[in-house]
């Protein structure tokens, strides 16, 4: 009887061993959660220090993103698109993978940084050019590439600039497409700029297949700028948001500065 007795009490210990030990694995795990949902969201947007090197609207060279250059050889723009969270630095790495979890400044990040095809030129010379970003919850990094989906937000948002070290370009954007990672004719940017042929197909693909499209009064432009990023609803699913760029004029940036004036009156 006694030694019935042992063999149940020491079950018991054994029982609360284990309890314990999955007690304290769920707590770790809550805990490592809590940290990575808290590091996401604090490297999808930019600090105070990196926002300095934003480029200022206006013609000519953007020498704070020459600054940034300095301190990043693989930076090679800045992208903003109107009244979004989208308004990053713009990287390329040696290949697609480099600054998947890589910050602007080189260090490791969840949230990774946006970042141009190897496949293209640095310089945004190309007919087509695109830009990774991943997609946050929060709204973070591209993930307000996500809400072009909806015809409503699409409409309200028109524009955006690309600063480039010795110009500033202009984003007209014009589609938004759902599709996947495998799709060759839209992630095969160096195929594209080939002939102006092969231009054409690229754009009457995108006509066809976008879920929100307008006509552009750019339409003479020879380049073109894809946001992709990826679609939580279906596996390797991307949605891509399509802009044509143009060099901002004189006439352009005193129109704009104009217009803003009026809002800042009106508020």
């Amino acid at each position: 009887m006694k030694i019935a007795v042992r063999i149940a009490q020491a079950g018991n210990q054994i029982l609360n061993i284990i309890v314990m030990g999955i007690i304290l694995f769920l707590f770790l795990y809550g805990g490592y959660s809590l940290w990575d949902t808290y590091m996401s969201a604090k490297g999808a947007f930019l600090s105070d220090d990196l926002l300095s090197y934003k480029p200022q609207p206006g013609e000519g060279a953007n020498p704070s993103l020459e600054d940034l250059m300095a301190i990043n050889k693989d930076v090679a723009g800045w992208i903003t698109i109107d009244d979004t969270h989208i308004d990053y630095p713009v990287v390329q790495g040696k290949d697609d993978m480099e600054y998947i979890n890589k910050d602007v400044y080189g260090e490791f990040s969840l949230s990774g940084s946006i970042f141009l095809s190897c496949m293209n030129k640095k310089d945004f010379s190309d007919n087509y050019n695109l830009v990774y970003g991943h997609h946050m919850a929060n709204g973070g990094m591209f993930g307000d590439v996500i809400s072009f989906t909806e015809k409503s937000y699409f409409d309200k948002h028109k524009t955006g600039e690309l600063y480039l070290p010795d110009k500033t370009m202009h984003i007209d954007l014009f589609a938004c497409m759902k599709t996947s990672a495998s799709d060759s004719k839209v992630y095969n940017p160096q195929n594209i700029s080939k002939t102006s042929e092969s231009f054409k197909s690229f754009l009457d693909y995108v006509r066809e297949a976008a879920i929100c499209y307008r006509d552009s009064g750019r339409q003479d432009t020879g380049q073109i700028i894809g946001l992709s990023t990826c679609s939580e609803a279906v596996t390797n699913g991307r949605v891509i948001l399509f802009g044509r760029l143009s060099e901002i004029t004189k006439s352009d940036q005193k129109q704009k500065k104009a217009e803003q004036g009026r809002c800042f009156q009106d508020k």
